[in-house]
């Protein structure tokens, strides 16, 4: 849930009519949408949706096709910001940095190469014995710690997830975003994943959940936003966007919705 605190200060996000065209390609048309720091939202919809460049849009990869006019911009209520500002409020996962990983950094590193912004530990970088003890508390919540001396090379795609993960909250942010995080997961994964996921949650960091399948949406997510063909669909609490109808239709394909625990299921398709 969104605190008061959280409601009275500027929103994390404020897009309207944010457009974004890359090579003759509209990948965003005219997005609005505001997210609050410490909200926990999913953003659902098929490959192709514009769910990523969405979060490109966020992390300054991508700008507005054509800022001014009608069209809002703004992080945390302000127009301009720099990578600085980002990892202070934003810890970022995703499928493009797990590949940018595949080498043999050990599991502390990888870690520790959130605070330079790095791939791996280089001479230059300073490691105080605060990183140190950050890096231990965040191997030990995510129960991790086993992995601090296992090289990525030699882990599963679910465990150097999880470092991933480790690595984007030693900013301790207020946020953590993850694009299509259960690719490639078995169940075992996709379970301790989640597992880990809700654990973050429940601690007070906001979620921002991209994705393209249902069960990704954990309990604690109670707002999800529907997008495809660059556009928001729909944008509501949990329960009354997964609908038969809305589902069917995001997605092309007559299904039924059901609820089972906190976690919703498409059949039928």
């Amino acid at each position: 849930m969104t605190s008061s605190a959280h409601l009275s200060s500027p929103p994390l996000v404020e897009f309207r009519n944010v457009s974004v065209v890359r090579d003759g390609h509209r990948l965003l048309d005219a997005v609005s949408l505001t997210i609050r720091e410490g909200e926990h939202i999913a953003i659902l919809g098929p490959n192709g949706a514009g769910k990523s460049s969405l979060i490109r849009a966020i992390t300054r990869e991508y700008y507005p096709s054509s800022p001014g006019g009608d069209v809002t911009f703004r992080f945390r209520g302000q127009n301009r910001w720099d990578a600085f500002d980002l990892r202070s409020h934003i810890g970022l996962v995703s499928g493009d940095l797990q590949q940018t990983f595949t080498r043999s950094i050990s599991g502390r590193e990888v870690v520790l190469s959130g605070f330079f912004s790095s791939i791996g530990l280089f001479l230059s970088h300073e490691v105080t014995d605060a990183m140190e003890q950050k890096t231990d508390e965040i191997l030990e919540f995510l129960e991790v710690a086993h992995l601090a001396d296992r090289p990525m090379t030699e882990i599963s795609s679910g465990e150097a997830r999880r470092l991933l993960i480790g690595r984007a909250l030693v900013h301790d942010p207020g946020t953590l975003v993850l694009d299509e995080p259960t690719n490639s997961l078995d169940l075992h994964a996709l379970h301790t994943f989640r597992k880990t996921l809700r654990k973050i949650a429940q601690s007070g960091t906001g979620i921002i959940l991209v994705t393209h399948n249902l069960p990704d949406i954990i309990p604690e997510i109670s707002r999800v936003v529907l997008m495809r063909d660059g556009a928001v669909r729909m944008d509501g609490e949990k329960a009354e966007v997964l609908t038969d109808g809305a589902v069917g239709d995001l997605f092309r394909v007559p299904v039924r919705v059901r609820e089972e625990d906190g976690y919703y299921y498409a059949t039928g398709y």
